[in-house]
């Protein structure tokens, strides 16, 4: 289910949906907590994006374990970096989902818990940020130093 696309190999595709939807998602959901004053046009975006980043967060992650299992390549070295970070970054991803559907639900009905979230919610975009980051650094790296036998 995760394999292609067209006859593409899924993940090389995939992976760009979450290079794109899990920052924005990141500056959405902070955008939502730490400006007032944008709320109202930002809430909409956030709640589409924390639906949306996860999601590609996991099928980024799916497509990988397949694109792997196909080819056959060993999951060792930076294979291995580049999966783990992967893993971590789908779990980071659907942490900041949950978190900003919470803010944008409930954050407004106390100004403690507001804070709170946006506290847990600013921890979680920048940590799923630099994620997506390394994820990609690994990624590239395995495919460009990769020693082919």
């Amino acid at each position: 289910m995760f394999e292609e696309i067209a006859g593409l190999p899924m993940h090389p595709l995939a992976v760009h949906a979450a290079v794109v939807f899990v920052p924005l998602l990141a500056l959405a959901a902070l955008a939502y907590g730490l400006v007032p004053k944008l709320r109202r046009k930002v809430g909409w975006v956030a709640v589409l994006l924390a639906l949306v980043a996860p999601a590609s967060a996991v099928v980024a992650r799916l497509s990988g374990d397949a694109f792997l299992q196909r080819r056959g390549f060993p999951r060792e070295g930076l294979i291995a970096e580049h999966a783990d970070y992967g893993s971590l970054t789908m779990w980071v991803t659907v942490a900041l989902g949950v978190l900003t559907l919470a803010l944008v639900a409930f954050g407004r009905r106390s100004k403690a818990f507001g804070g709170v979230l946006t506290a847990l919610v600013a921890v979680a975009a920048v940590a799923a940020v630099v994620l997506v980051v390394l994820t990609g650094d690994a990624g590239a790296r395995s495919v460009w130093e990769y020693q082919w036998q």
